[in-house]
């Protein structure tokens, strides 16, 4: 006689596939139910039931955990980050938790050149003009709309030398940019060409800032006053790691007085943001919806991850447990 198959939740399917991709290398272990979006109030009565779930933004609190013992026996991450489930709880009701860390590393990377090479070319302002006749009705061949800036030569700073910060490193060197680093455990070998230097010495001497670190209790508001205050008056800040890594409230301030040139910031703090969110009115503040993970290539190695950490719980031999 076949043993049944698992019931697996899917808690915010949308993010992780709106409609391009199959679920199918999930659909092959187990019987799936997907929803959209789950709000809060409603994690409970969905997970219920349940052998496992799986879930990106969604929460999963303590009161749902409980709900869905014992018959909950593991919980599948469809990103890195795991801050939305209660671990305490999942540990105590003996849950298995498991991340897909690694996929999007290139997307982010190429995600936070996008956001700087907007602000250094302006493309999208120049195309928007020329579509629009503004070049067609200028005298001459060229048109500059804005000050462009040559990243060669520039003095590029890391904050988080991890997967992803090495990675924009690589991609900063190839520009010809000098790149600087701060990272969480110093004295280890550095990439070859970065130089590891204290915080306050990269904000000083950096043309660029790029935010690459977890959110921790320690780097949470990185990036406030004191730290905007060491950039120099025409540094670029971007952030396409965690949203509370930076205060946003001084760094709209520091935009608008030009204290620094600009930022290109994929996270806020809250997601989706509030209408008063700063930064949605700051000036020379360009921002991206959250999306430096999403391209299709790095959502088919997620999804293709996420199976295979549950398929490898199933035989016994877990993976990525956190």
């Amino acid at each position: 006689m076949n043993e049944p198959r698992p019931r697996i939740v899917v808690l915010d399917a949308w993010a992780t596939i709106p409609g391009d991709l199959s679920w199918g290398p999930l659909e092959a272990l187990g019987e799936c139910v997907f929803y959209d979006r789950t709000p809060a109030e409603l994690t409970a009565e969905r997970v219920r039931g349940a052998d496992a779930v799986f879930l990106n933004k969604a929460p999963l609190r303590a009161d749902a955990i409980a709900a869905a013992a014992p018959k909950l026996k593991y919980a599948g991450i469809l990103a890195t980050g795991y801050n939305t489930i209660d671990l305490e709880a999942a540990r105590a009701h003996g849950i298995t938790v498991c991340n897909v860390p690694g996929y999007s590393t290139m997307s982010v990377a190429q995600q936070a050149f996008a956001l700087l090479l907007e602000i250094t070319n302006r493309t999208g302002l120049h195309s928007d003009d020329a579509r629009a006749g503004g070049w067609s009705r200028h005298p001459d061949y060229c048109r500059p709309l804005s000050p462009l800036t040559e990243l060669a030569g520039l003095t590029l700073g890391i904050v988080g030398l991890g997967a992803i910060g090495s990675a924009v490193a690589r991609i900063g060197q190839a520009f010809g940019m000098r790149v600087l680093a701060v990272r969480a455990h110093p004295g280890r070998p550095m990439p070859p060409g970065v130089e590891e230097v204290p915080f306050g010495r990269l904000l000083e001497e950096s043309d660029v800032v790029s935010l690459h670190c977890p959110l921790t209790e320690s780097t949470r508001g990185i990036i406030g006053a004191e730290a905007l205050g060491k950039m120099k008056p025409t540094a670029i800040l971007l952030n396409t790691s965690r949203g509370p890594l930076v205060d946003e409230a001084a760094l709209a301030a520091a935009l608008r007085e030009g204290r620094i040139a600009a930022a290109g910031v994929d996270v806020l703090s809250v997601e989706p943001p509030p209408a008063d969110n700063p930064l949605l009115s700051a000036p020379n503040c360009w921002i991206s919806p959250h999306i430096a993970w999403a391209t299709k290539a790095a959502r088919i190695r997620l999804l293709e991850a996420a199976a295979d950490n549950y398929r490898a719980f199933l035989d016994g031999r877990p993976v990525n447990v956190v």
